[in-house]
């Protein structure tokens, strides 16, 4: 009864281009909307009013233990995607979210599943490195994160060789048409934010890495023109001048796909490296500092490669004022919970 209601609301708060998008075939993994929960224990402890600190919570989506993952293959594994396929290929780390849920979508619909994995692939497997296995995929190892392109296209022209017929998903399901599950993901926080009135500009912290969920937010506020957002993109690996890269990308081919090419609302995109720390999944002492404090203050555990980054991006842009006073803030939490245990 929730779905059906928020879809009515969604239909109501959008204009025709995501209407367009309420009504593309997809996969129904995601059990919505993802809570929009008051963080009243942390507000307080950054020196914020009670109403100034909000957590979307896609860490619960509800599917393969959660995460933003599963917004972005509803629509690169939908009903007219995977008529007659066999398998699914996907490819990224020994402990790669997208890899777990893939692998869970793939189960799901009855399909085998192949992960191309760069990195460490021995015993003993921990966290997501367990579930990939847990779910059925089958691991292909390979040396270096560059080779995991081609070895994907050798994957599948072995199966077809065997008659049998893959759907190959970039890393990340980063693509445009896995960038629409982030449009929705926009009109599905709007309708959220009546809930929670505010007068202030609204910041929401989100990982920035492969940039689909970033460049799709970015496209849903443009669409919806939430003038009063700010998305601050926080990167797990790369630069700033790569997030807008691929964030610029992205929007162009998903914003073809809706028939939309609306240039992005002046002032939305905030990208910063100044969070990545060591390496990418290695904790620095903010990202560690973060995760201890949305534990003790909201019972809320964070992911050490991207949601502890994005928390202490989050925080310190607060203590240093960049969050004008009156102004709130949304962390976005993308999941990782069992990259979190595999520490």
């Amino acid at each position: 009864m929730e779905s059906s209601s928020f879809r009515l609301k969604t239909a109501k708060a959008s204009g025709a281009v995501l209407t367009r998008l309420e009504e593309w075939p997809r996969a129904s993994f995601v059990r919505e909307p993802t809570p929009l929960i008051g963080a009243t224990n942390l507000a307080n402890a950054m020196g914020r009013a009670p109403a100034d600190v909000l957590l979307k919570m896609d860490a619960e989506s509800g599917f393969g233990l959660g995460g933003n993952k599963a917004r972005k293959l509803e629509f690169e594994l939908a009903p007219d995607r995977v008529e007659g396929a066999t398998h699914v290929i996907t490819c990224g780390g020994p402990q790669s979210n997208h890899a777990r849920l893939t692998a869970a979508a793939a189960a799901r619909l009855g399909l085998k599943c192949v992960l191309v994995v760069n990195g460490d692939t021995e015993p003993p497997y921990t966290g997501n490195a367990y579930l990939h296995r847990l779910f059925g995929a089958e691991i292909r190892p390979v040396a270096l994160a560059k080779e995991r392109d081609s070895a994907m296209a050798d994957v599948a022209a072995e199966i077809e060789s065997e008659g049998g017929l893959a759907v190959v998903i970039p890393l990340g399901a980063s693509t445009p048409l896995g960038t629409l599950g982030y449009v929705r993901a926009a009109v599905e926080i709007h309708v959220q934010l009546h809930d929670h009135p505010h007068a202030g500009e609204t910041w929401i912290f989100v990982s920035a890495s492969s940039c689909g969920t970033y460049a799709g937010l970015a496209l849903g506020f443009t669409l919806l023109q939430r003038k009063d957002v700010k998305l601050v993109g926080v990167s797990a690996d790369i630069t700033q001048a790569e997030i807008l890269e691929s964030t610029e990308g992205l929007v162009d081919g998903a914003g073809a796909l809706l028939g939309a090419c609306t240039p992005l609302l002046p002032g939305l995109l905030h990208p910063t490296d100044d969070y990545v720390g060591p390496a990418y999944g290695v904790h620095s002492d903010a990202s560690e500092a973060a995760t201890i404090l949305l534990a003790r203050t909201e019972g809320v555990l964070l992911d050490p490669a991207y949601t502890a980054k994005t928390a202490a991006a989050m925080l310190d842009w607060a203590r240093r004022e960049r969050i004008p006073s009156g102004d709130r803030m949304v962390l976005w939490h993308t999941g990782g919970y069992p990259a979190a245990l595999a520490l």
